[in-house]
């Protein structure tokens, strides 16, 4: 208990047993700790509720998903706040639904990592509903505008730009990207940074896909089949489709085709040919949406301003110089 806190042994047990010394902030991170580690709680303090925060999520089978979801449920422990994963299903709870329940549990706040609000046309009514309540939120990674609330998102145009003039500096001339939906605001910026490095990107450069294995090997077929020798991915699992499109039609990997992820999610390192990628600093955004939304539930006024924070490109082996001829 004490390891999982970051605090002293003496100090779970004064919080265990009710006694002076310890600060308010540091109590209700023991407390929540209890309660995430499946331990009943003392008697005495059983009439205290923990304090809730939804943290909804899209899906949890991109790796990139739980890893946000550890350190932003962390983050939230440690103040003594309780993470309530909500992860949609394909026919099954929505979004909206899980705002619903979440509002009915008196919720202290919300962090969306991943969502409908990154699509221009999805419906939005049950982000309007948090407003009106002045329910505490947080989005993670691109937002579309007027929606009133803070966020912080990796910045994608710089994602692009390094993907890209790595793939140039190995002498890809020809660039293609996997993206996602043309509402997806994500994918948009992706597109408008690429269009503005290279020039005069053909339409025939850029497929659009689901977010997935699947999604991924289904665009890149379509791009490889037009001379494309380098491939910049919106996601990891795209990239991962992208490798297997190339040798579903018998190309090397990266000897002839050349494959950027974006995310470097868990296990990328771990794949043939390990991938190249662009790695969203999880840790640092993950903390920055806890910090945002802290401030929120204590009363202070946050702008509705999107912080942006700088990727890292990860050169692995699915990149290589382009072929001859």
């Amino acid at each position: 208990m004490a390891k999982k806190v970051g605090v002293s042994e003496a100090t779970v047990s004064r919080v265990l047993n009710g006694k002076p010394g310890v600060s308010e902030a540091t109590r209700q991170a023991v407390l929540t700790a209890l309660d995430v580690l499946g331990y009943e709680r003392p008697t005495q303090l059983r009439g205290e509720r923990a304090r809730l925060v939804g943290l909804v999520l899209p899906e949890l089978q991109n790796p990139i998903f739980p890893a946000f979801a550890e350190v932003i449920g962390g983050a939230l422990a440690q103040l003594g706040l309780t993470p309530v994963l909500c992860t949609q299903t394909k026919g099954g709870v929505s979004e909206a639904d899980y705002v619903e329940l979440l509002l009915q549990q008196q919720v202290s706040g919300v962090v969306f990592a991943g969502g409908l609000y990154a699509q221009a046309d999805a419906p939005h009514d049950h982000y309007r509903l948090l407003a009106d309540r002045n329910i505490p939120v947080v989005l993670v990674n691109a937002a579309i505008e007027h929606l009133g609330f803070p966020g912080v998102s990796c910045d994608d145009a710089v994602a692009v730009e390094q993907a890209w003039r790595h793939l140039a500096s190995l002498g890809h001339e020809r660039i293609g990207l996997v993206l996602g939906p043309g509402d997806h605001v994500p994918s948009a910026r992706k597109l408008a940074a690429a269009r503005a490095i290279a020039g005069d990107l053909p339409e025939d450069c850029v497929a659009r896909a689901i977010f997935s294995i699947e999604g991924g090997h289904a665009a890149a077929s379509r791009l490889i089949d037009r001379g494309v020798t380098g491939i910049i991915c919106a996601s990891d699992p795209l990239a991962l489709g992208a490798v297997r499109a190339a040798r579903r039609k018998g190309y090397d990997v990266p000897g002839r085709i050349s494959v950027v992820g974006y995310d470097d999610s868990a296990f990328m390192n771990c794949t043939e040919p390990p991938l190249t990628t662009v790695r969203q600093p999880i840790e640092a955004m993950g903390r920055a949406a806890v910090e945002l939304l802290n401030a929120q539930i204590g009363g202070t006024a946050v702008p509705a301003e999107e912080l942006l924070f700088e990727p890292e490109l990860v050169v692995r082996g699915s990149t290589a110089q382009a072929p001859r001829g």
